[in-house]
């Protein structure tokens, strides 16, 4: 796994905090999407969630459900 990969999950699991119990488990929920559609998006800023949000019509559903999970 590359550093910026990590870095990436890292980021989106800080942001995520405590998923609610019936929501997938955030370290790894948005690591596909992230590498297909937000590869080339370093993090910090909220850079990679807006990327994420951006290509929302095309995440995985738990993807969907991770994102959806920091907003509570």
């Amino acid at each position: 796994m590359s550093k910026l990969s990590f870095a990436a999950i890292a980021f989106v699991v800080a942001l995520s905090g405590a998923a609610s119990a019936q929501s997938a488990d955030p370290r790894g929920a948005c690591k596909a999407d992230y590498d297909k559609f937000c590869a080339g998006i370093a993090p910090g800023g909220g850079k990679i969630i807006a990327c994420l949000n951006a290509k929302r019509d095309q995440l995985s559903a738990t993807c969907k459900a991770a994102l959806d999970s920091r907003k509570k």
